[in-house]
């Protein structure tokens, strides 16, 4: 049997080193033990965004957390599904990343979107609407989950 698709954004990359929130570390670190047992993609937007980090051996270790990882491009396909999002009013523009990172994973037909943005990609709302544009548009349904979901 195949294995399931995950895509992760940003913030659970960076969650793995955060000690802020000791919780959720853990439960990041939980998660990504199990890994392995996944098809793993990340994208180039992710990986902007780690590169933007200011510290160098933050960012280092950050970068080395996608060393197992098929990294995804945007495209216009991409691009054009992050502009339906935002015009149904999913995403605000204002946040056009968090409907890249969620167009990129259903145009690659993820199976399933981890995140730790309550905010905008992690809520019941977004699942419900993203889904009916994904099918709308030819493209299959996506889980969005927490890390300790999976």
């Amino acid at each position: 049997m195949a294995k399931l698709k995950v895509y992760l954004d940003t913030s659970v990359f960076s969650a793995y080193f955060d000690d802020r929130a000791k919780m959720r570390q853990e439960q990041t670190q939980d998660f990504w033990a199990k890994l392995n047992e996944y098809d793993k993609f990340a994208s180039e937007v992710v990986i902007d965004e780690l590169n933007a980090v200011s510290d160098d051996k933050f960012r280092e270790n950050l970068i080395l957390l996608t060393k197992d990882f098929e990294i995804l491009q945007v495209n216009e396909e991409s691009e054009a599904l992050a502009d339906k999002y935002i015009k149904r009013g999913i995403f605000p523009e204002k946040y056009r990343e968090d409907a890249i990172h969620l167009a990129l994973a259903s145009v690659n037909s993820i199976d399933i979107l981890v995140s730790w943005n309550f905010e905008h990609l992690v809520k019941r709302k977004t699942r419900l609407e993203a889904n009916e544009a994904n099918s709308l548009n030819g493209y299959k349904t996506i889980d969005i989950i927490a890390p300790p979901e999976l």
